[in-house]
């Protein structure tokens, strides 16, 4: 049942009203009239209509405003609002949202059509006016996205406690265990992560638990008493702990560097120590979060900023401590608890079957089965060797999961998705052309070659410093790359400059409000952020303290001392200063990032950035190219996941200073353990990071990291751009330029171009890289269009109640699923053999090796001279 259907029922209750004032309904577009109201009356309609509610017999207007318990405070703000202030929050509505792809299309027309008037709304005139107030009361008090009101109270209650004893010791376990897990997890493909939902099932149990169990004993510190048990386990305290997780328990991208740096397949630099590797992982992890508290005005305080990656772990919180009340939505009247639980158990029973029974159908690349020698058939419909054109790829969640297709909303989606496809024709079209020579390698490796085709041997052309050798180089060869990687790089370079522009131009008004309230905070330290915005939860949220904004320059000024320190110290032949500029314009390249990051849940990363510049500013250096590179990705990527675990914190109205100690905490914990996690898989995996590793620890990016250190840091960006791959050079550029078109189209012809992001579809062309393709994104897209679009617009009410119940639950079932299968079989070495575990890498497809075209015998291919 639509909104229009139920209306007109419950205004069979509602008498003419008159409350003793003129109320006019914006003359200027309606023609309306004059409203009298009389204020008992007002009282009497909105009592009926709680009473309907409560009785069942208008459950759908509960499903609309997606508040369930709130309900009746929404209607005690409605009955605050005049209709001319509720006109007026509808037009400055429309002019926030309109360009906004997560504000729901059919709400915004509904709103437009409100502002027309009355009689262009069509409907009798208290239906008008409660229609109006209606929509005017959701964005004014709570949200206009159905998604945050689902996750969102709008209200907060300031007594409920959150920097508890038990909070910080739960929070500091969990994130020990799943950052050592999530590390050592990180370099198996498909990787297995303990992800934040399946955190929040750990952390809830332990939570009841200790607050069964615990002494109501403390201490009074600054007239605050701190108990070991307060009270029953609170929303606010499982959030706390989770955020804590979410930022501490994951793994770090730096590790990956070590490995490459360490291991004697990639670089064999036996001098990385512990002190080493101490100095640079606590100089990244801290440098983000320091950078995250600077762009928090860009990307956690606007509205639009959505974040629906986080939109999960926030529902999985309200499920598991928030009651219901029992209802009929489209016919489901099961619990979110209860469907939560029944989802995780499935999904751990049936993730044994693709995960180890039947692995076939994790890497269901069927096509090749019909003809596994055929290596035109593999290139192009392989899952591993090819590009992954198939109707169906893969049984198995955890692929499916790997685009997030029921929190990442669909028009993020389809854009990446239709840039993917896009990127695969290309790729069709230039290798059966032997693009650059692409045709004697691999269509999709992540692996350097040289000019026979074989892997390139780095040591051939680097002295015993690991600077390149010019003469070795000349007598050896130039490195090549596949075009999957070819045609990621380029889709990159275009979208570093395109990205900057595009964002720019279409976000300038909240980029320079950001501005000019980072500048003012620095001029009034006592100023509040949160008085520059006039959304529901920010006016919650300015009764708490604020974090000042010199703890987080401070916080960046000392993490880079501890970067300085470790490039120093150690023989890396890295010149501070080459860090400094890295640093410099990966912060300009974060605005527009982070704002992309918050509103469509993709996150473009800019690590590539880090080694061009490094190539120009210390060429032919292997280690210190990759170390700029750190500070290229890793510093980005863990500053968007600090802003993002702070949105967290800002939809459920934990004090900043809360998530403040937290964060640091976590973050401090986290260093210690991943070091440890690290050191347990270079003492204890054979075959670490080999590509027929059995247990697939086949470390995809650090293989991704080596090549790249030899393209564009032994070798550098001057003779990759210059005699290989000419054509590179120009993608900064094309960006540039291409960047204008769009943002004035966009502008211009919105009607028929809102559906379409450049920078999206740029993202899409990324996904290749060596590694992925197709078969990974192609399930993905297809739940997407269920969930993200068909289900999203036709029953609005269910998805609201488990959408993001369901994808939490999927999640946590795989990880504990596959975690329990690697501990308890894999470990082990009690391997299934039959031909359903065998028949995906029986064929071309599974060798990875196999190419278009045949190199004869002692020829060699590419440019005749390569200096």
């Amino acid at each position: 049942m639509t909104q229009d259907d139920y209306i007109p029922q419950l205004k069979e209750s509602l008498e003419p009203l008159d409350n003793g004032r003129n109320d006019p309904l914006d003359e200027k577009k309606g023609n309306v009239g004059i409203v009298v109201v009389k204020e008992v009356e007002v009282t009497n309609m909105r009592e009926k209509a709680l009473d309907r509610l409560r009785s069942g017999m208008e459950k759908d207007l509960e499903d609309l405003l997606d508040i369930g318990p709130q309900t009746e405070y929404l209607f005690d703000m409605m009955n605050t609002l005049s209709t001319a202030e509720g006109l007026s929050v509808l037009e400055e509505a429309v002019e926030y949202h309109t360009d906004d792809p997560n504000f729901p299309s059919q709400t915004m027309a509904k709103i437009k059509l409100l502002l027309k008037g009355e009689e262009a709304y069509g409907t009798d005139h208290e239906s008008y006016v409660l229609d109006l107030l209606l929509e005017a009361t959701l964005i004014k008090f709570h949200s206009p996205y159905p998604e945050v009101r689902a996750i969102c109270d709008p209200t907060d209650d300031v007594t409920i406690p959150v920097e508890t004893i038990r909070a910080y010791f739960l929070g500091i376990l969990w994130v020990a265990i799943g950052s050592y897990i999530n590390e050592l997890f990180s370099f198996r493909q498909p990787s297995l992560k303990l992800q934040s939902t399946a955190m929040q099932i750990l952390l809830y149990p332990c939570g009841k638990v200790l607050a069964q169990v615990l002494p109501d004993v403390g201490f009074t510190l600054f007239g605050v008493r701190h108990s070991l048990n307060p009270g029953p386990w609170s929303m606010k305290e499982q959030m706390l702990a989770t955020l804590m997780v979410n930022v501490g328990g994951g793994s770090t991208n730096f590790m990956s560097y070590i490995l490459t740096m360490k291991l004697k397949i990639f670089l064999d630099q036996s001098w990385v120590s512990f002190g080493f590797m101490f100095l640079l992982n606590f100089s990244t992890q801290f440098f983000g979060f320091g950078l995250a508290g600077i762009l928090r005005r860009w990307v956690v305080y606007p509205a639009r900023a959505v974040w629906p990656s986080l939109l999960p772990t926030l529902m999985l919180n309200r499920t598991l401590l928030m009651p219901e009340t029992r209802r009929s939505i489209h016919g489901w009247t099961i619990s979110k608890y209860k469907f939560f639980f029944i989802c995780l158990v499935a999904m751990m029973v049936y993730f044994w079957i693709p995960g180890y029974l039947f692995t076939a159908l994790s890497t269901f690349n069927w096509i090749t089965w019909i003809a596994p020698k055929n290596k035109v058939l593999a290139i192009i419909t392989g899952s591993s060797l090819g590009l992954g054109f198939s109707p169906w790829t893969t049984f198995d969640w955890a692929i499916i999961n790997y685009s997030s297709p029921l929190s990442v909303p669909f028009f993020s989606s389809c854009n990446r998705y239709i840039g993917t496809l896009f990127a695969a024709l290309l790729m069709v079209a230039l290798y059966w052309k032997n693009y650059r020579w692409t045709g004697y390698i691999p269509v999709n490796s992540n692996a350097p070659f040289n000019n026979l085709g074989t892997n390139y041997n780095v040591s051939e052309i680097v002295n015993d410093d690991l600077t390149l050798n010019l003469e070795k180089y000349k007598s050896y060869s130039p490195p090549f790359i596949s075009l999957g990687y070819l045609v990621s790089y380029g889709s990159e370079f275009t979208l570093f400059t395109l990205s900057f522009v595009y964002i720019f131009l279409s976000e300038w008004p909240q980029v320079s409000e950001a501005i000019r309230g980072f500048w003012k905070s620095l001029k009034d330290r006592k100023r509040s952020n949160y008085e520059r915005y006039n959304d529901p939860i920010s006016k919650m949220m300015a009764k708490y303290p604020e974090v000042p904004d010199w703890w987080y320059i401070c916080i960046l000024l000392i993490s880079l001392a501890f970067g300085i320190a470790a490039c120093v110290a150690y023989p890396t032949g890295t010149p501070a200063w080459s860090i400094l500029v890295v640093i410099v314009v990966c912060i300009v390249l974060m605005i527009p990032s982070a704002i992309i990051y918050s509103v469509t849940g993709y996150l473009l990363g800019f690590n590539d950035i880090g080694i061009i510049l490094a190539g120009y500013m210390v060429p032919g250096h292997a280690i210190a190219n990759m170390i700029c590179r750190v500070y290229g990705w890793n510093v980005d990527e863990q500053a968007e996941s600090f802003i993002g675990d702070q949105k967290l914190a800002h939809y459920s109205k934990i004090p900043p200073r809360a998530i403040f100690r937290s964060q640091i905490l976590a973050t401090l914990v986290q260093t210690f353990v991943t070091i440890g996690a690290i050191d347990t898989l270079m003492n204890n995996i054979p075959n670490l990071c080999s590509p027929t590793q059995p247990d697939k620890f086949v470390c995809t990016f650090p293989r991704s990291l080596y090549t790249a250190t030899i393209v564009w840091g032994v070798v550098g960006p001057r003779r990759t751009f210059n005699s290989l791959y000419p054509m590179l050079k120009w993608a900064f550029l094309i960006g540039l330029i291409a960047a204008f078109p769009c943002y004035y189209l966009r502008r211009y012809f919105y009607r028929y171009t809102k559906h379409f992001n450049p920078v999206l579809f740029l993202a899409g062309m990324m996904r290749y890289g060596g590694t992925y393709n197709l078969s990974y994104y192609t399930p993905g897209i297809q739940f997407s269009f269920v969930f993200m679009y068909y289900i999203r617009r036709r029953y609005l009410g269910w998805w609201t109640k488990y959408n993001y119940v369901l994808t939490s639950a999927l999640a946590a079932g795989v990880a504990f699923s596959g975690i329990i299968i690697f501990a308890s079989v894999q470990v082990t070495q009690k391997n299934l053999i039959w031909w359903g575990n065998t028949v995906s890498s029986a064929g071309v497809d599974g060798a990875r090796t196999a190419t278009l075209f045949e190199l004869p015998s002692g020829a060699r291919f590419g440019p005749s001279s390569w200096e």
